[in-house]
């Protein structure tokens, strides 16, 4: 089930930003403005911040399989009915409806292997599945662009055919993804009876292990999570990391554009090398950031590379550019991943939970204001010189506020309290709980 996961992760994250590729095309059929464009793009991730937390309360009720399957072949309806706008208001709501459509789909995944793996494979499997966004940033490109040279065919738009098909693949996707994913460990033909019961006794100990650790004040206010200096820095920080993520995701492809003479598909084979770069030094930073335990040096030194890389790319030519541009995609790209293992150390158990949601809803709307502002500088200035220097800004900022995050140590904690004072875990349960009572994704 795993490698399901990722494929769909991959059909995912290609659907939602395939939009760059389709710019130019769209921009002219359509008759959109670099800013109409920017916002556009960006209007997504206000609909999947509003719809997210509905969407998973509705995936309690109907289960992850069902959910997921909803989630599934929306999203590549309306993916697909991207290829048949032909205003800016039809753009602006459809972009709109794929982020209600998407919305919950991360979560129900992690819910799905929290029912389904030991705390000793998730986190194998969270690895697997997160792959395929950076697998996504690789292939989309070249696909992209290949379907891009479609043009004219059967009298219908490179743009098109683009969403078309890629929206088709999510829709057989989700209909693959119902007829192969269990509902359960129940209903696994693949395991023994001695198998699952073996699987379920495990889940359901490390669960029992959890609550007992957690007690009765489990849930923590996001508002009082509000009042934390450092919660705060964690926002803007990881706000930062989108932002300069997805202008660079989503504009790209029209930058490698400015090279000329490049056919759609070369500008499609162009842009993934950037991500191929990217994808080694998430492996890379990941490893030396496991190695010498320390975080905040490593998060300090990807984002001003990634900063140095789009200032890079202000002053060179495009060729030279596009090298820039693999700098900032290196610095960027990781960034997120170990960023995150700061927050999940310095938040107590019992506020892990509402800590990283309240880090994850904020941080994504980076998503909405950078391809918007991107798109209003260039209309300004006629040039995306200037988003890329405020890119540059936004980078070497965020690396300067990691200099004032404090370490995840035992004493840097936020504790949830009680009238009476902190809570603390029941002794007994701390020796029940053992080491699969720890804070992060899983529990979360």
């Amino acid at each position: 089930m795993v490698p399901l996961f990722f494929v769909m992760f991959v059909a995912n994250y290609m659907d939602r930003v395939n939009l760059g590729f389709a710019q130019d095309q769209l921009r002219a059929d359509v008759g959109l403005s670099a800013a109409a464009f920017g916002l556009g793009a960006g209007i997504f991730f206000i609909a999947y911040a509003i719809f997210e937390v509905p969407s998973n309360m509705l995936m309690e009720r109907f289960g992850a399989k069902v959910w997921l399957t909803r989630i599934m072949i929306s999203w590549g309806v309306v993916a697909t009915a991207m290829a048949f706008v032909n205003s800016p208001g039809m753009f602006y709501a459809l972009r709109f409806l794929l982020g209600v459509a998407e919305a919950g789909f991360f979560p129900a995944v992690i819910y799905y292997f929290s029912r389904w793996l030991p705390d000793s494979h998730r986190g194998r499997a969270t690895s697997v599945f997160l792959m395929g966004s950076g697998t996504a940033t690789v292939i989309v490109g070249p696909v992209s662009g290949a379907l891009l040279e479609m043009h004219g065919l059967w009298g219908h738009s490179g743009w098109q055919w683009m969403f078309f098909v890629e929206g088709v693949f999510s829709v057989v996707l989700g209909f693959v993804v119902y007829r192969y994913l269990d509902s359960g460990i129940e209903q696994a033909t693949w395991l023994t009876d001695e198998e699952k019961a073996g699987l379920v006794t495990t889940i359901d100990a490390e669960q029992d292990a959890r609550d007992a650790q957690r007690g009765t004040s489990a849930r923590v206010s996001r508002w009082k999570l509000l009042a934390d200096p450092q919660m705060l820095l964690f926002l803007w920080i990881y706000f930062a990391i989108n932002v300069a993520l997805y202008a660079v995701t989503f504009w790209l492809p029209s930058i490698v554009d400015d090279i000329g003479g490049l056919s759609d598909f070369q500008v499609g084979l162009l842009t993934s090398v950037p991500w191929i770069c990217a994808i080694a030094a998430v492996y890379v930073s990941g490893r030396i950031s496991d190695r010498i335990g320390k975080r905040r040096p490593v998060l300090m030194v990807l984002l001003l590379i990634g900063g140095c890389g789009t200032l890079l790319a202000v002053f060179v030519s495009p060729w030279v550019g596009l090298g820039a541009l693999c700098l900032a995609a290196v610095g960027f790209k990781p960034a997120s991943p170990v960023f995150w293992t700061i927050p999940q150390s310095y938040l107590d158990a019992r506020a892990a939970a509402p800590g990283i949601a309240l880090v994850n809803s904020i941080g994504n709307l980076g998503g909405f204001v950078a391809p918007t502002a991107f798109g209003i500088i260039e209309d300004t200035t006629g040039s995306t010189k200037g988003g890329l220097v405020g890119l540059t800004v936004v980078g070497f900022l965020a690396a300067v506020s990691v200099l004032l995050v404090r370490g995840g140590g035992r004493n840097d904690r936020i504790r949830t309290r009680t009238a009476r004072g902190p809570v603390e875990p029941a002794p007994e349960a701390v020796q029940g709980a053992g080491s699969t009572a720890r804070p992060g994704p899983g529990t979360a």
